[in-house]
């Protein structure tokens, strides 16, 4: 079984001085020289991170590349202009923007061309209410639009042009 330590325990590399507390409360000079040690490792180089073109390739699969070559695309041009972080963001967000604008165009045409009416069984049935009328408001008693029993429960039937 995979685990993202690769089989070895994790642990922490700063000891007990990662807490402030432990480094105030008094530290031996072997200490005081390891910590120092340890916090001018943590700084990187001038060119860290290292980019690897060969890594791409081998993270991800043929398919997951092609459908992603064109947001790639897009990225790449606007590097010279917005700098290289504001471009990655920029692709990120375009590519959720268009793939809700995606779902959002395919839910839409679902619940337009499938709707629930007399000559199928299935799909989404929306049904209106009626405004509320209250005493005092012009109509009041409001008048009822549905007198006979044909005009409950038609599903559009009523109204079809056959």
């Amino acid at each position: 079984m995979a685990s993202p330590t690769g089989g070895v325990k994790p642990m922490s590399l700063e000891g007990r001085l990662y807490r402030e507390r432990e480094r105030l409360s008094g530290m031996t000079s072997e200490e005081r020289a390891w910590r120092a040690k340890f916090l001018k490792d943590q700084i990187l180089s001038p060119n860290e991170p290292r980019h690897v073109p060969e890594m791409y390739t081998e993270l991800y699969n043929p398919i997951r590349r092609a459908y992603r070559k064109p947001l790639d695309a897009f990225g790449k041009l606007l590097e010279p202009v917005m700098g290289v972080t504001a471009a990655q963001y920029t692709r990120y967000f375009a590519g959720k923007f268009l793939m809700t604008v995606a779902v959002l165009y395919a839910g839409t045409y679902y619940l337009k061309y499938n709707a629930n009416d007399w000559t199928r069984k299935g799909g989404w049935r929306v049904v209106a209410n009626r405004p509320a009328v209250f005493p005092g408001n012009p109509g009041f008693p409001a008048a009822p639009e549905r007198t006979h029993p044909s005009d409950y429960a038609s599903r559009g039937f009523k109204n079809a042009p056959i």
